[in-house]
């Protein structure tokens, strides 16, 4: 496995509420987790922060080898159980940090398989023998309305209320996570990123880029394309190769 990541403030914002972590465990496997964080500057920074950072301890902490999948699954929504909870308490008693929260994607990639849980529209894409597919669902009015087949996912790409998300950690004292496990062999890539990258960037051309820069190059690259774009967000992008 190999691991990159790298976030960037964009063109238009004055902090970087987006956070990032990735490590591996012991055996060899890999984990990454991206959070886009809300409620202003101050509040949006710490939750993204005190989330990821708390994702990453449970799940370092709690990892052992040759753990099944239910088990592994048990430990990242553990995980961000926690985070959850101090995210939602210190909104609640830190003058300041009223309202906040963020959006979470967690992925560990172990034995031939990728696990992702999330919330929020923060992604996860899987690509392999040049395709590419979201696995993860976003959390969002905006993809109601694609489901509800009102608009298209073309449109939802700049409707006006494409950044209002129906699930963020931390503003409610429990959190529903989306999880899901798919294959993962060798040569694929999974992509995480917030939606600073995704909303510039469609699925065809991230394929491309993958296609056509090396694994240590692409997150330069996303982001660079990204702010070509437009920029108008903070630009979170995360990589592990198999």
């Amino acid at each position: 496995m190999k691991l990159y990541s790298q976030s960037d403030i964009g063109l238009r914002r004055n902090s970087n509420q987006d956070y990032c972590m990735t490590g591996y465990f012991p055996d060899g496997a890999a984990w990454a987790i991206v959070c886009d964080g809300m409620g202003g500057a101050n509040g949006g920074s710490t939750a993204s922060r005190v989330a990821t950072e708390t994702i990453a301890e449970t799940l370092t902490g709690g990892y052992r080898e040759n753990m099944t999948r239910q088990e592994t699954e048990r430990l990242m929504k553990l995980a961000i159980d926690y985070a959850n909870k101090a995210v939602y308490d210190m909104a609640k008693h830190v003058s300041g940090l009223e309202g906040m929260g963020t959006t979470v994607v967690c992925v560990i990639a172990k034995d031939d398989r990728l696990h992702v849980v999330h919330a929020g529209d923060s992604r996860a894409y899987l690509c392999t023998n040049d395709t590419i597919r979201q696995i993860t669902t976003d959390h969002s009015i905006v993809q109601e309305l694609v489901e509800a087949g009102q608009i298209t996912p073309e449109e939802a790409r700049t409707h006006p209320n494409r950044n209002l998300i129906t699930r963020a950690l931390g503003t409610e004292p429990v959190l529903r996570t989306d999880y899901n496990t798919v294959e993962f062999r060798d040569g694929a890539k999974v992509i995480i990123c917030t939606d600073g990258m995704s909303n510039y960037i469609t699925d065809e051309s991230l394929l491309e880029f993958i296609r056509n820069n090396d694994c240590d190059r692409l997150t330069d690259k996303l982001i660079e394309k990204a702010k070509e774009l437009g920029g108008s967000d903070n630009i979170t992008v995360a990589v592990i190769s198999s």
